[in-house]
């Protein structure tokens, strides 16, 4: 899944992640996997801004990703 190269998100799995990406967007769902682009696949994700709007599964590029946070306690 990640190599060496690539961000150490293992520990982020099946955890709730809020992402930042560009154009001032945020998407909040469970981290569910990623490669070594740092693409991100989330589920239950929802889009925040003015108004929450549930958007499911969905891939999100590692291109367009400015901050990564998790929401949840890490072991």
């Amino acid at each position: 899944m990640a190599s060496k190269s690539s961000p150490d998100l293992k520990r982020y799995v099946e955890k709730r992640v809020s992402l930042k990406l560009n154009a001032n967007r945020k998407v909040v769902g469970v981290l569910r996997g990623f490669d070594q682009f740092m693409n991100i696949v989330l589920e239950d994700a929802e889009e925040q801004g003015d108004e929450r709007i549930k958007i499911g599964m969905v891939v999100i590029r590692g291109s367009s990703i400015q901050q990564m946070e998790c929401l949840d306690a890490v072991n």
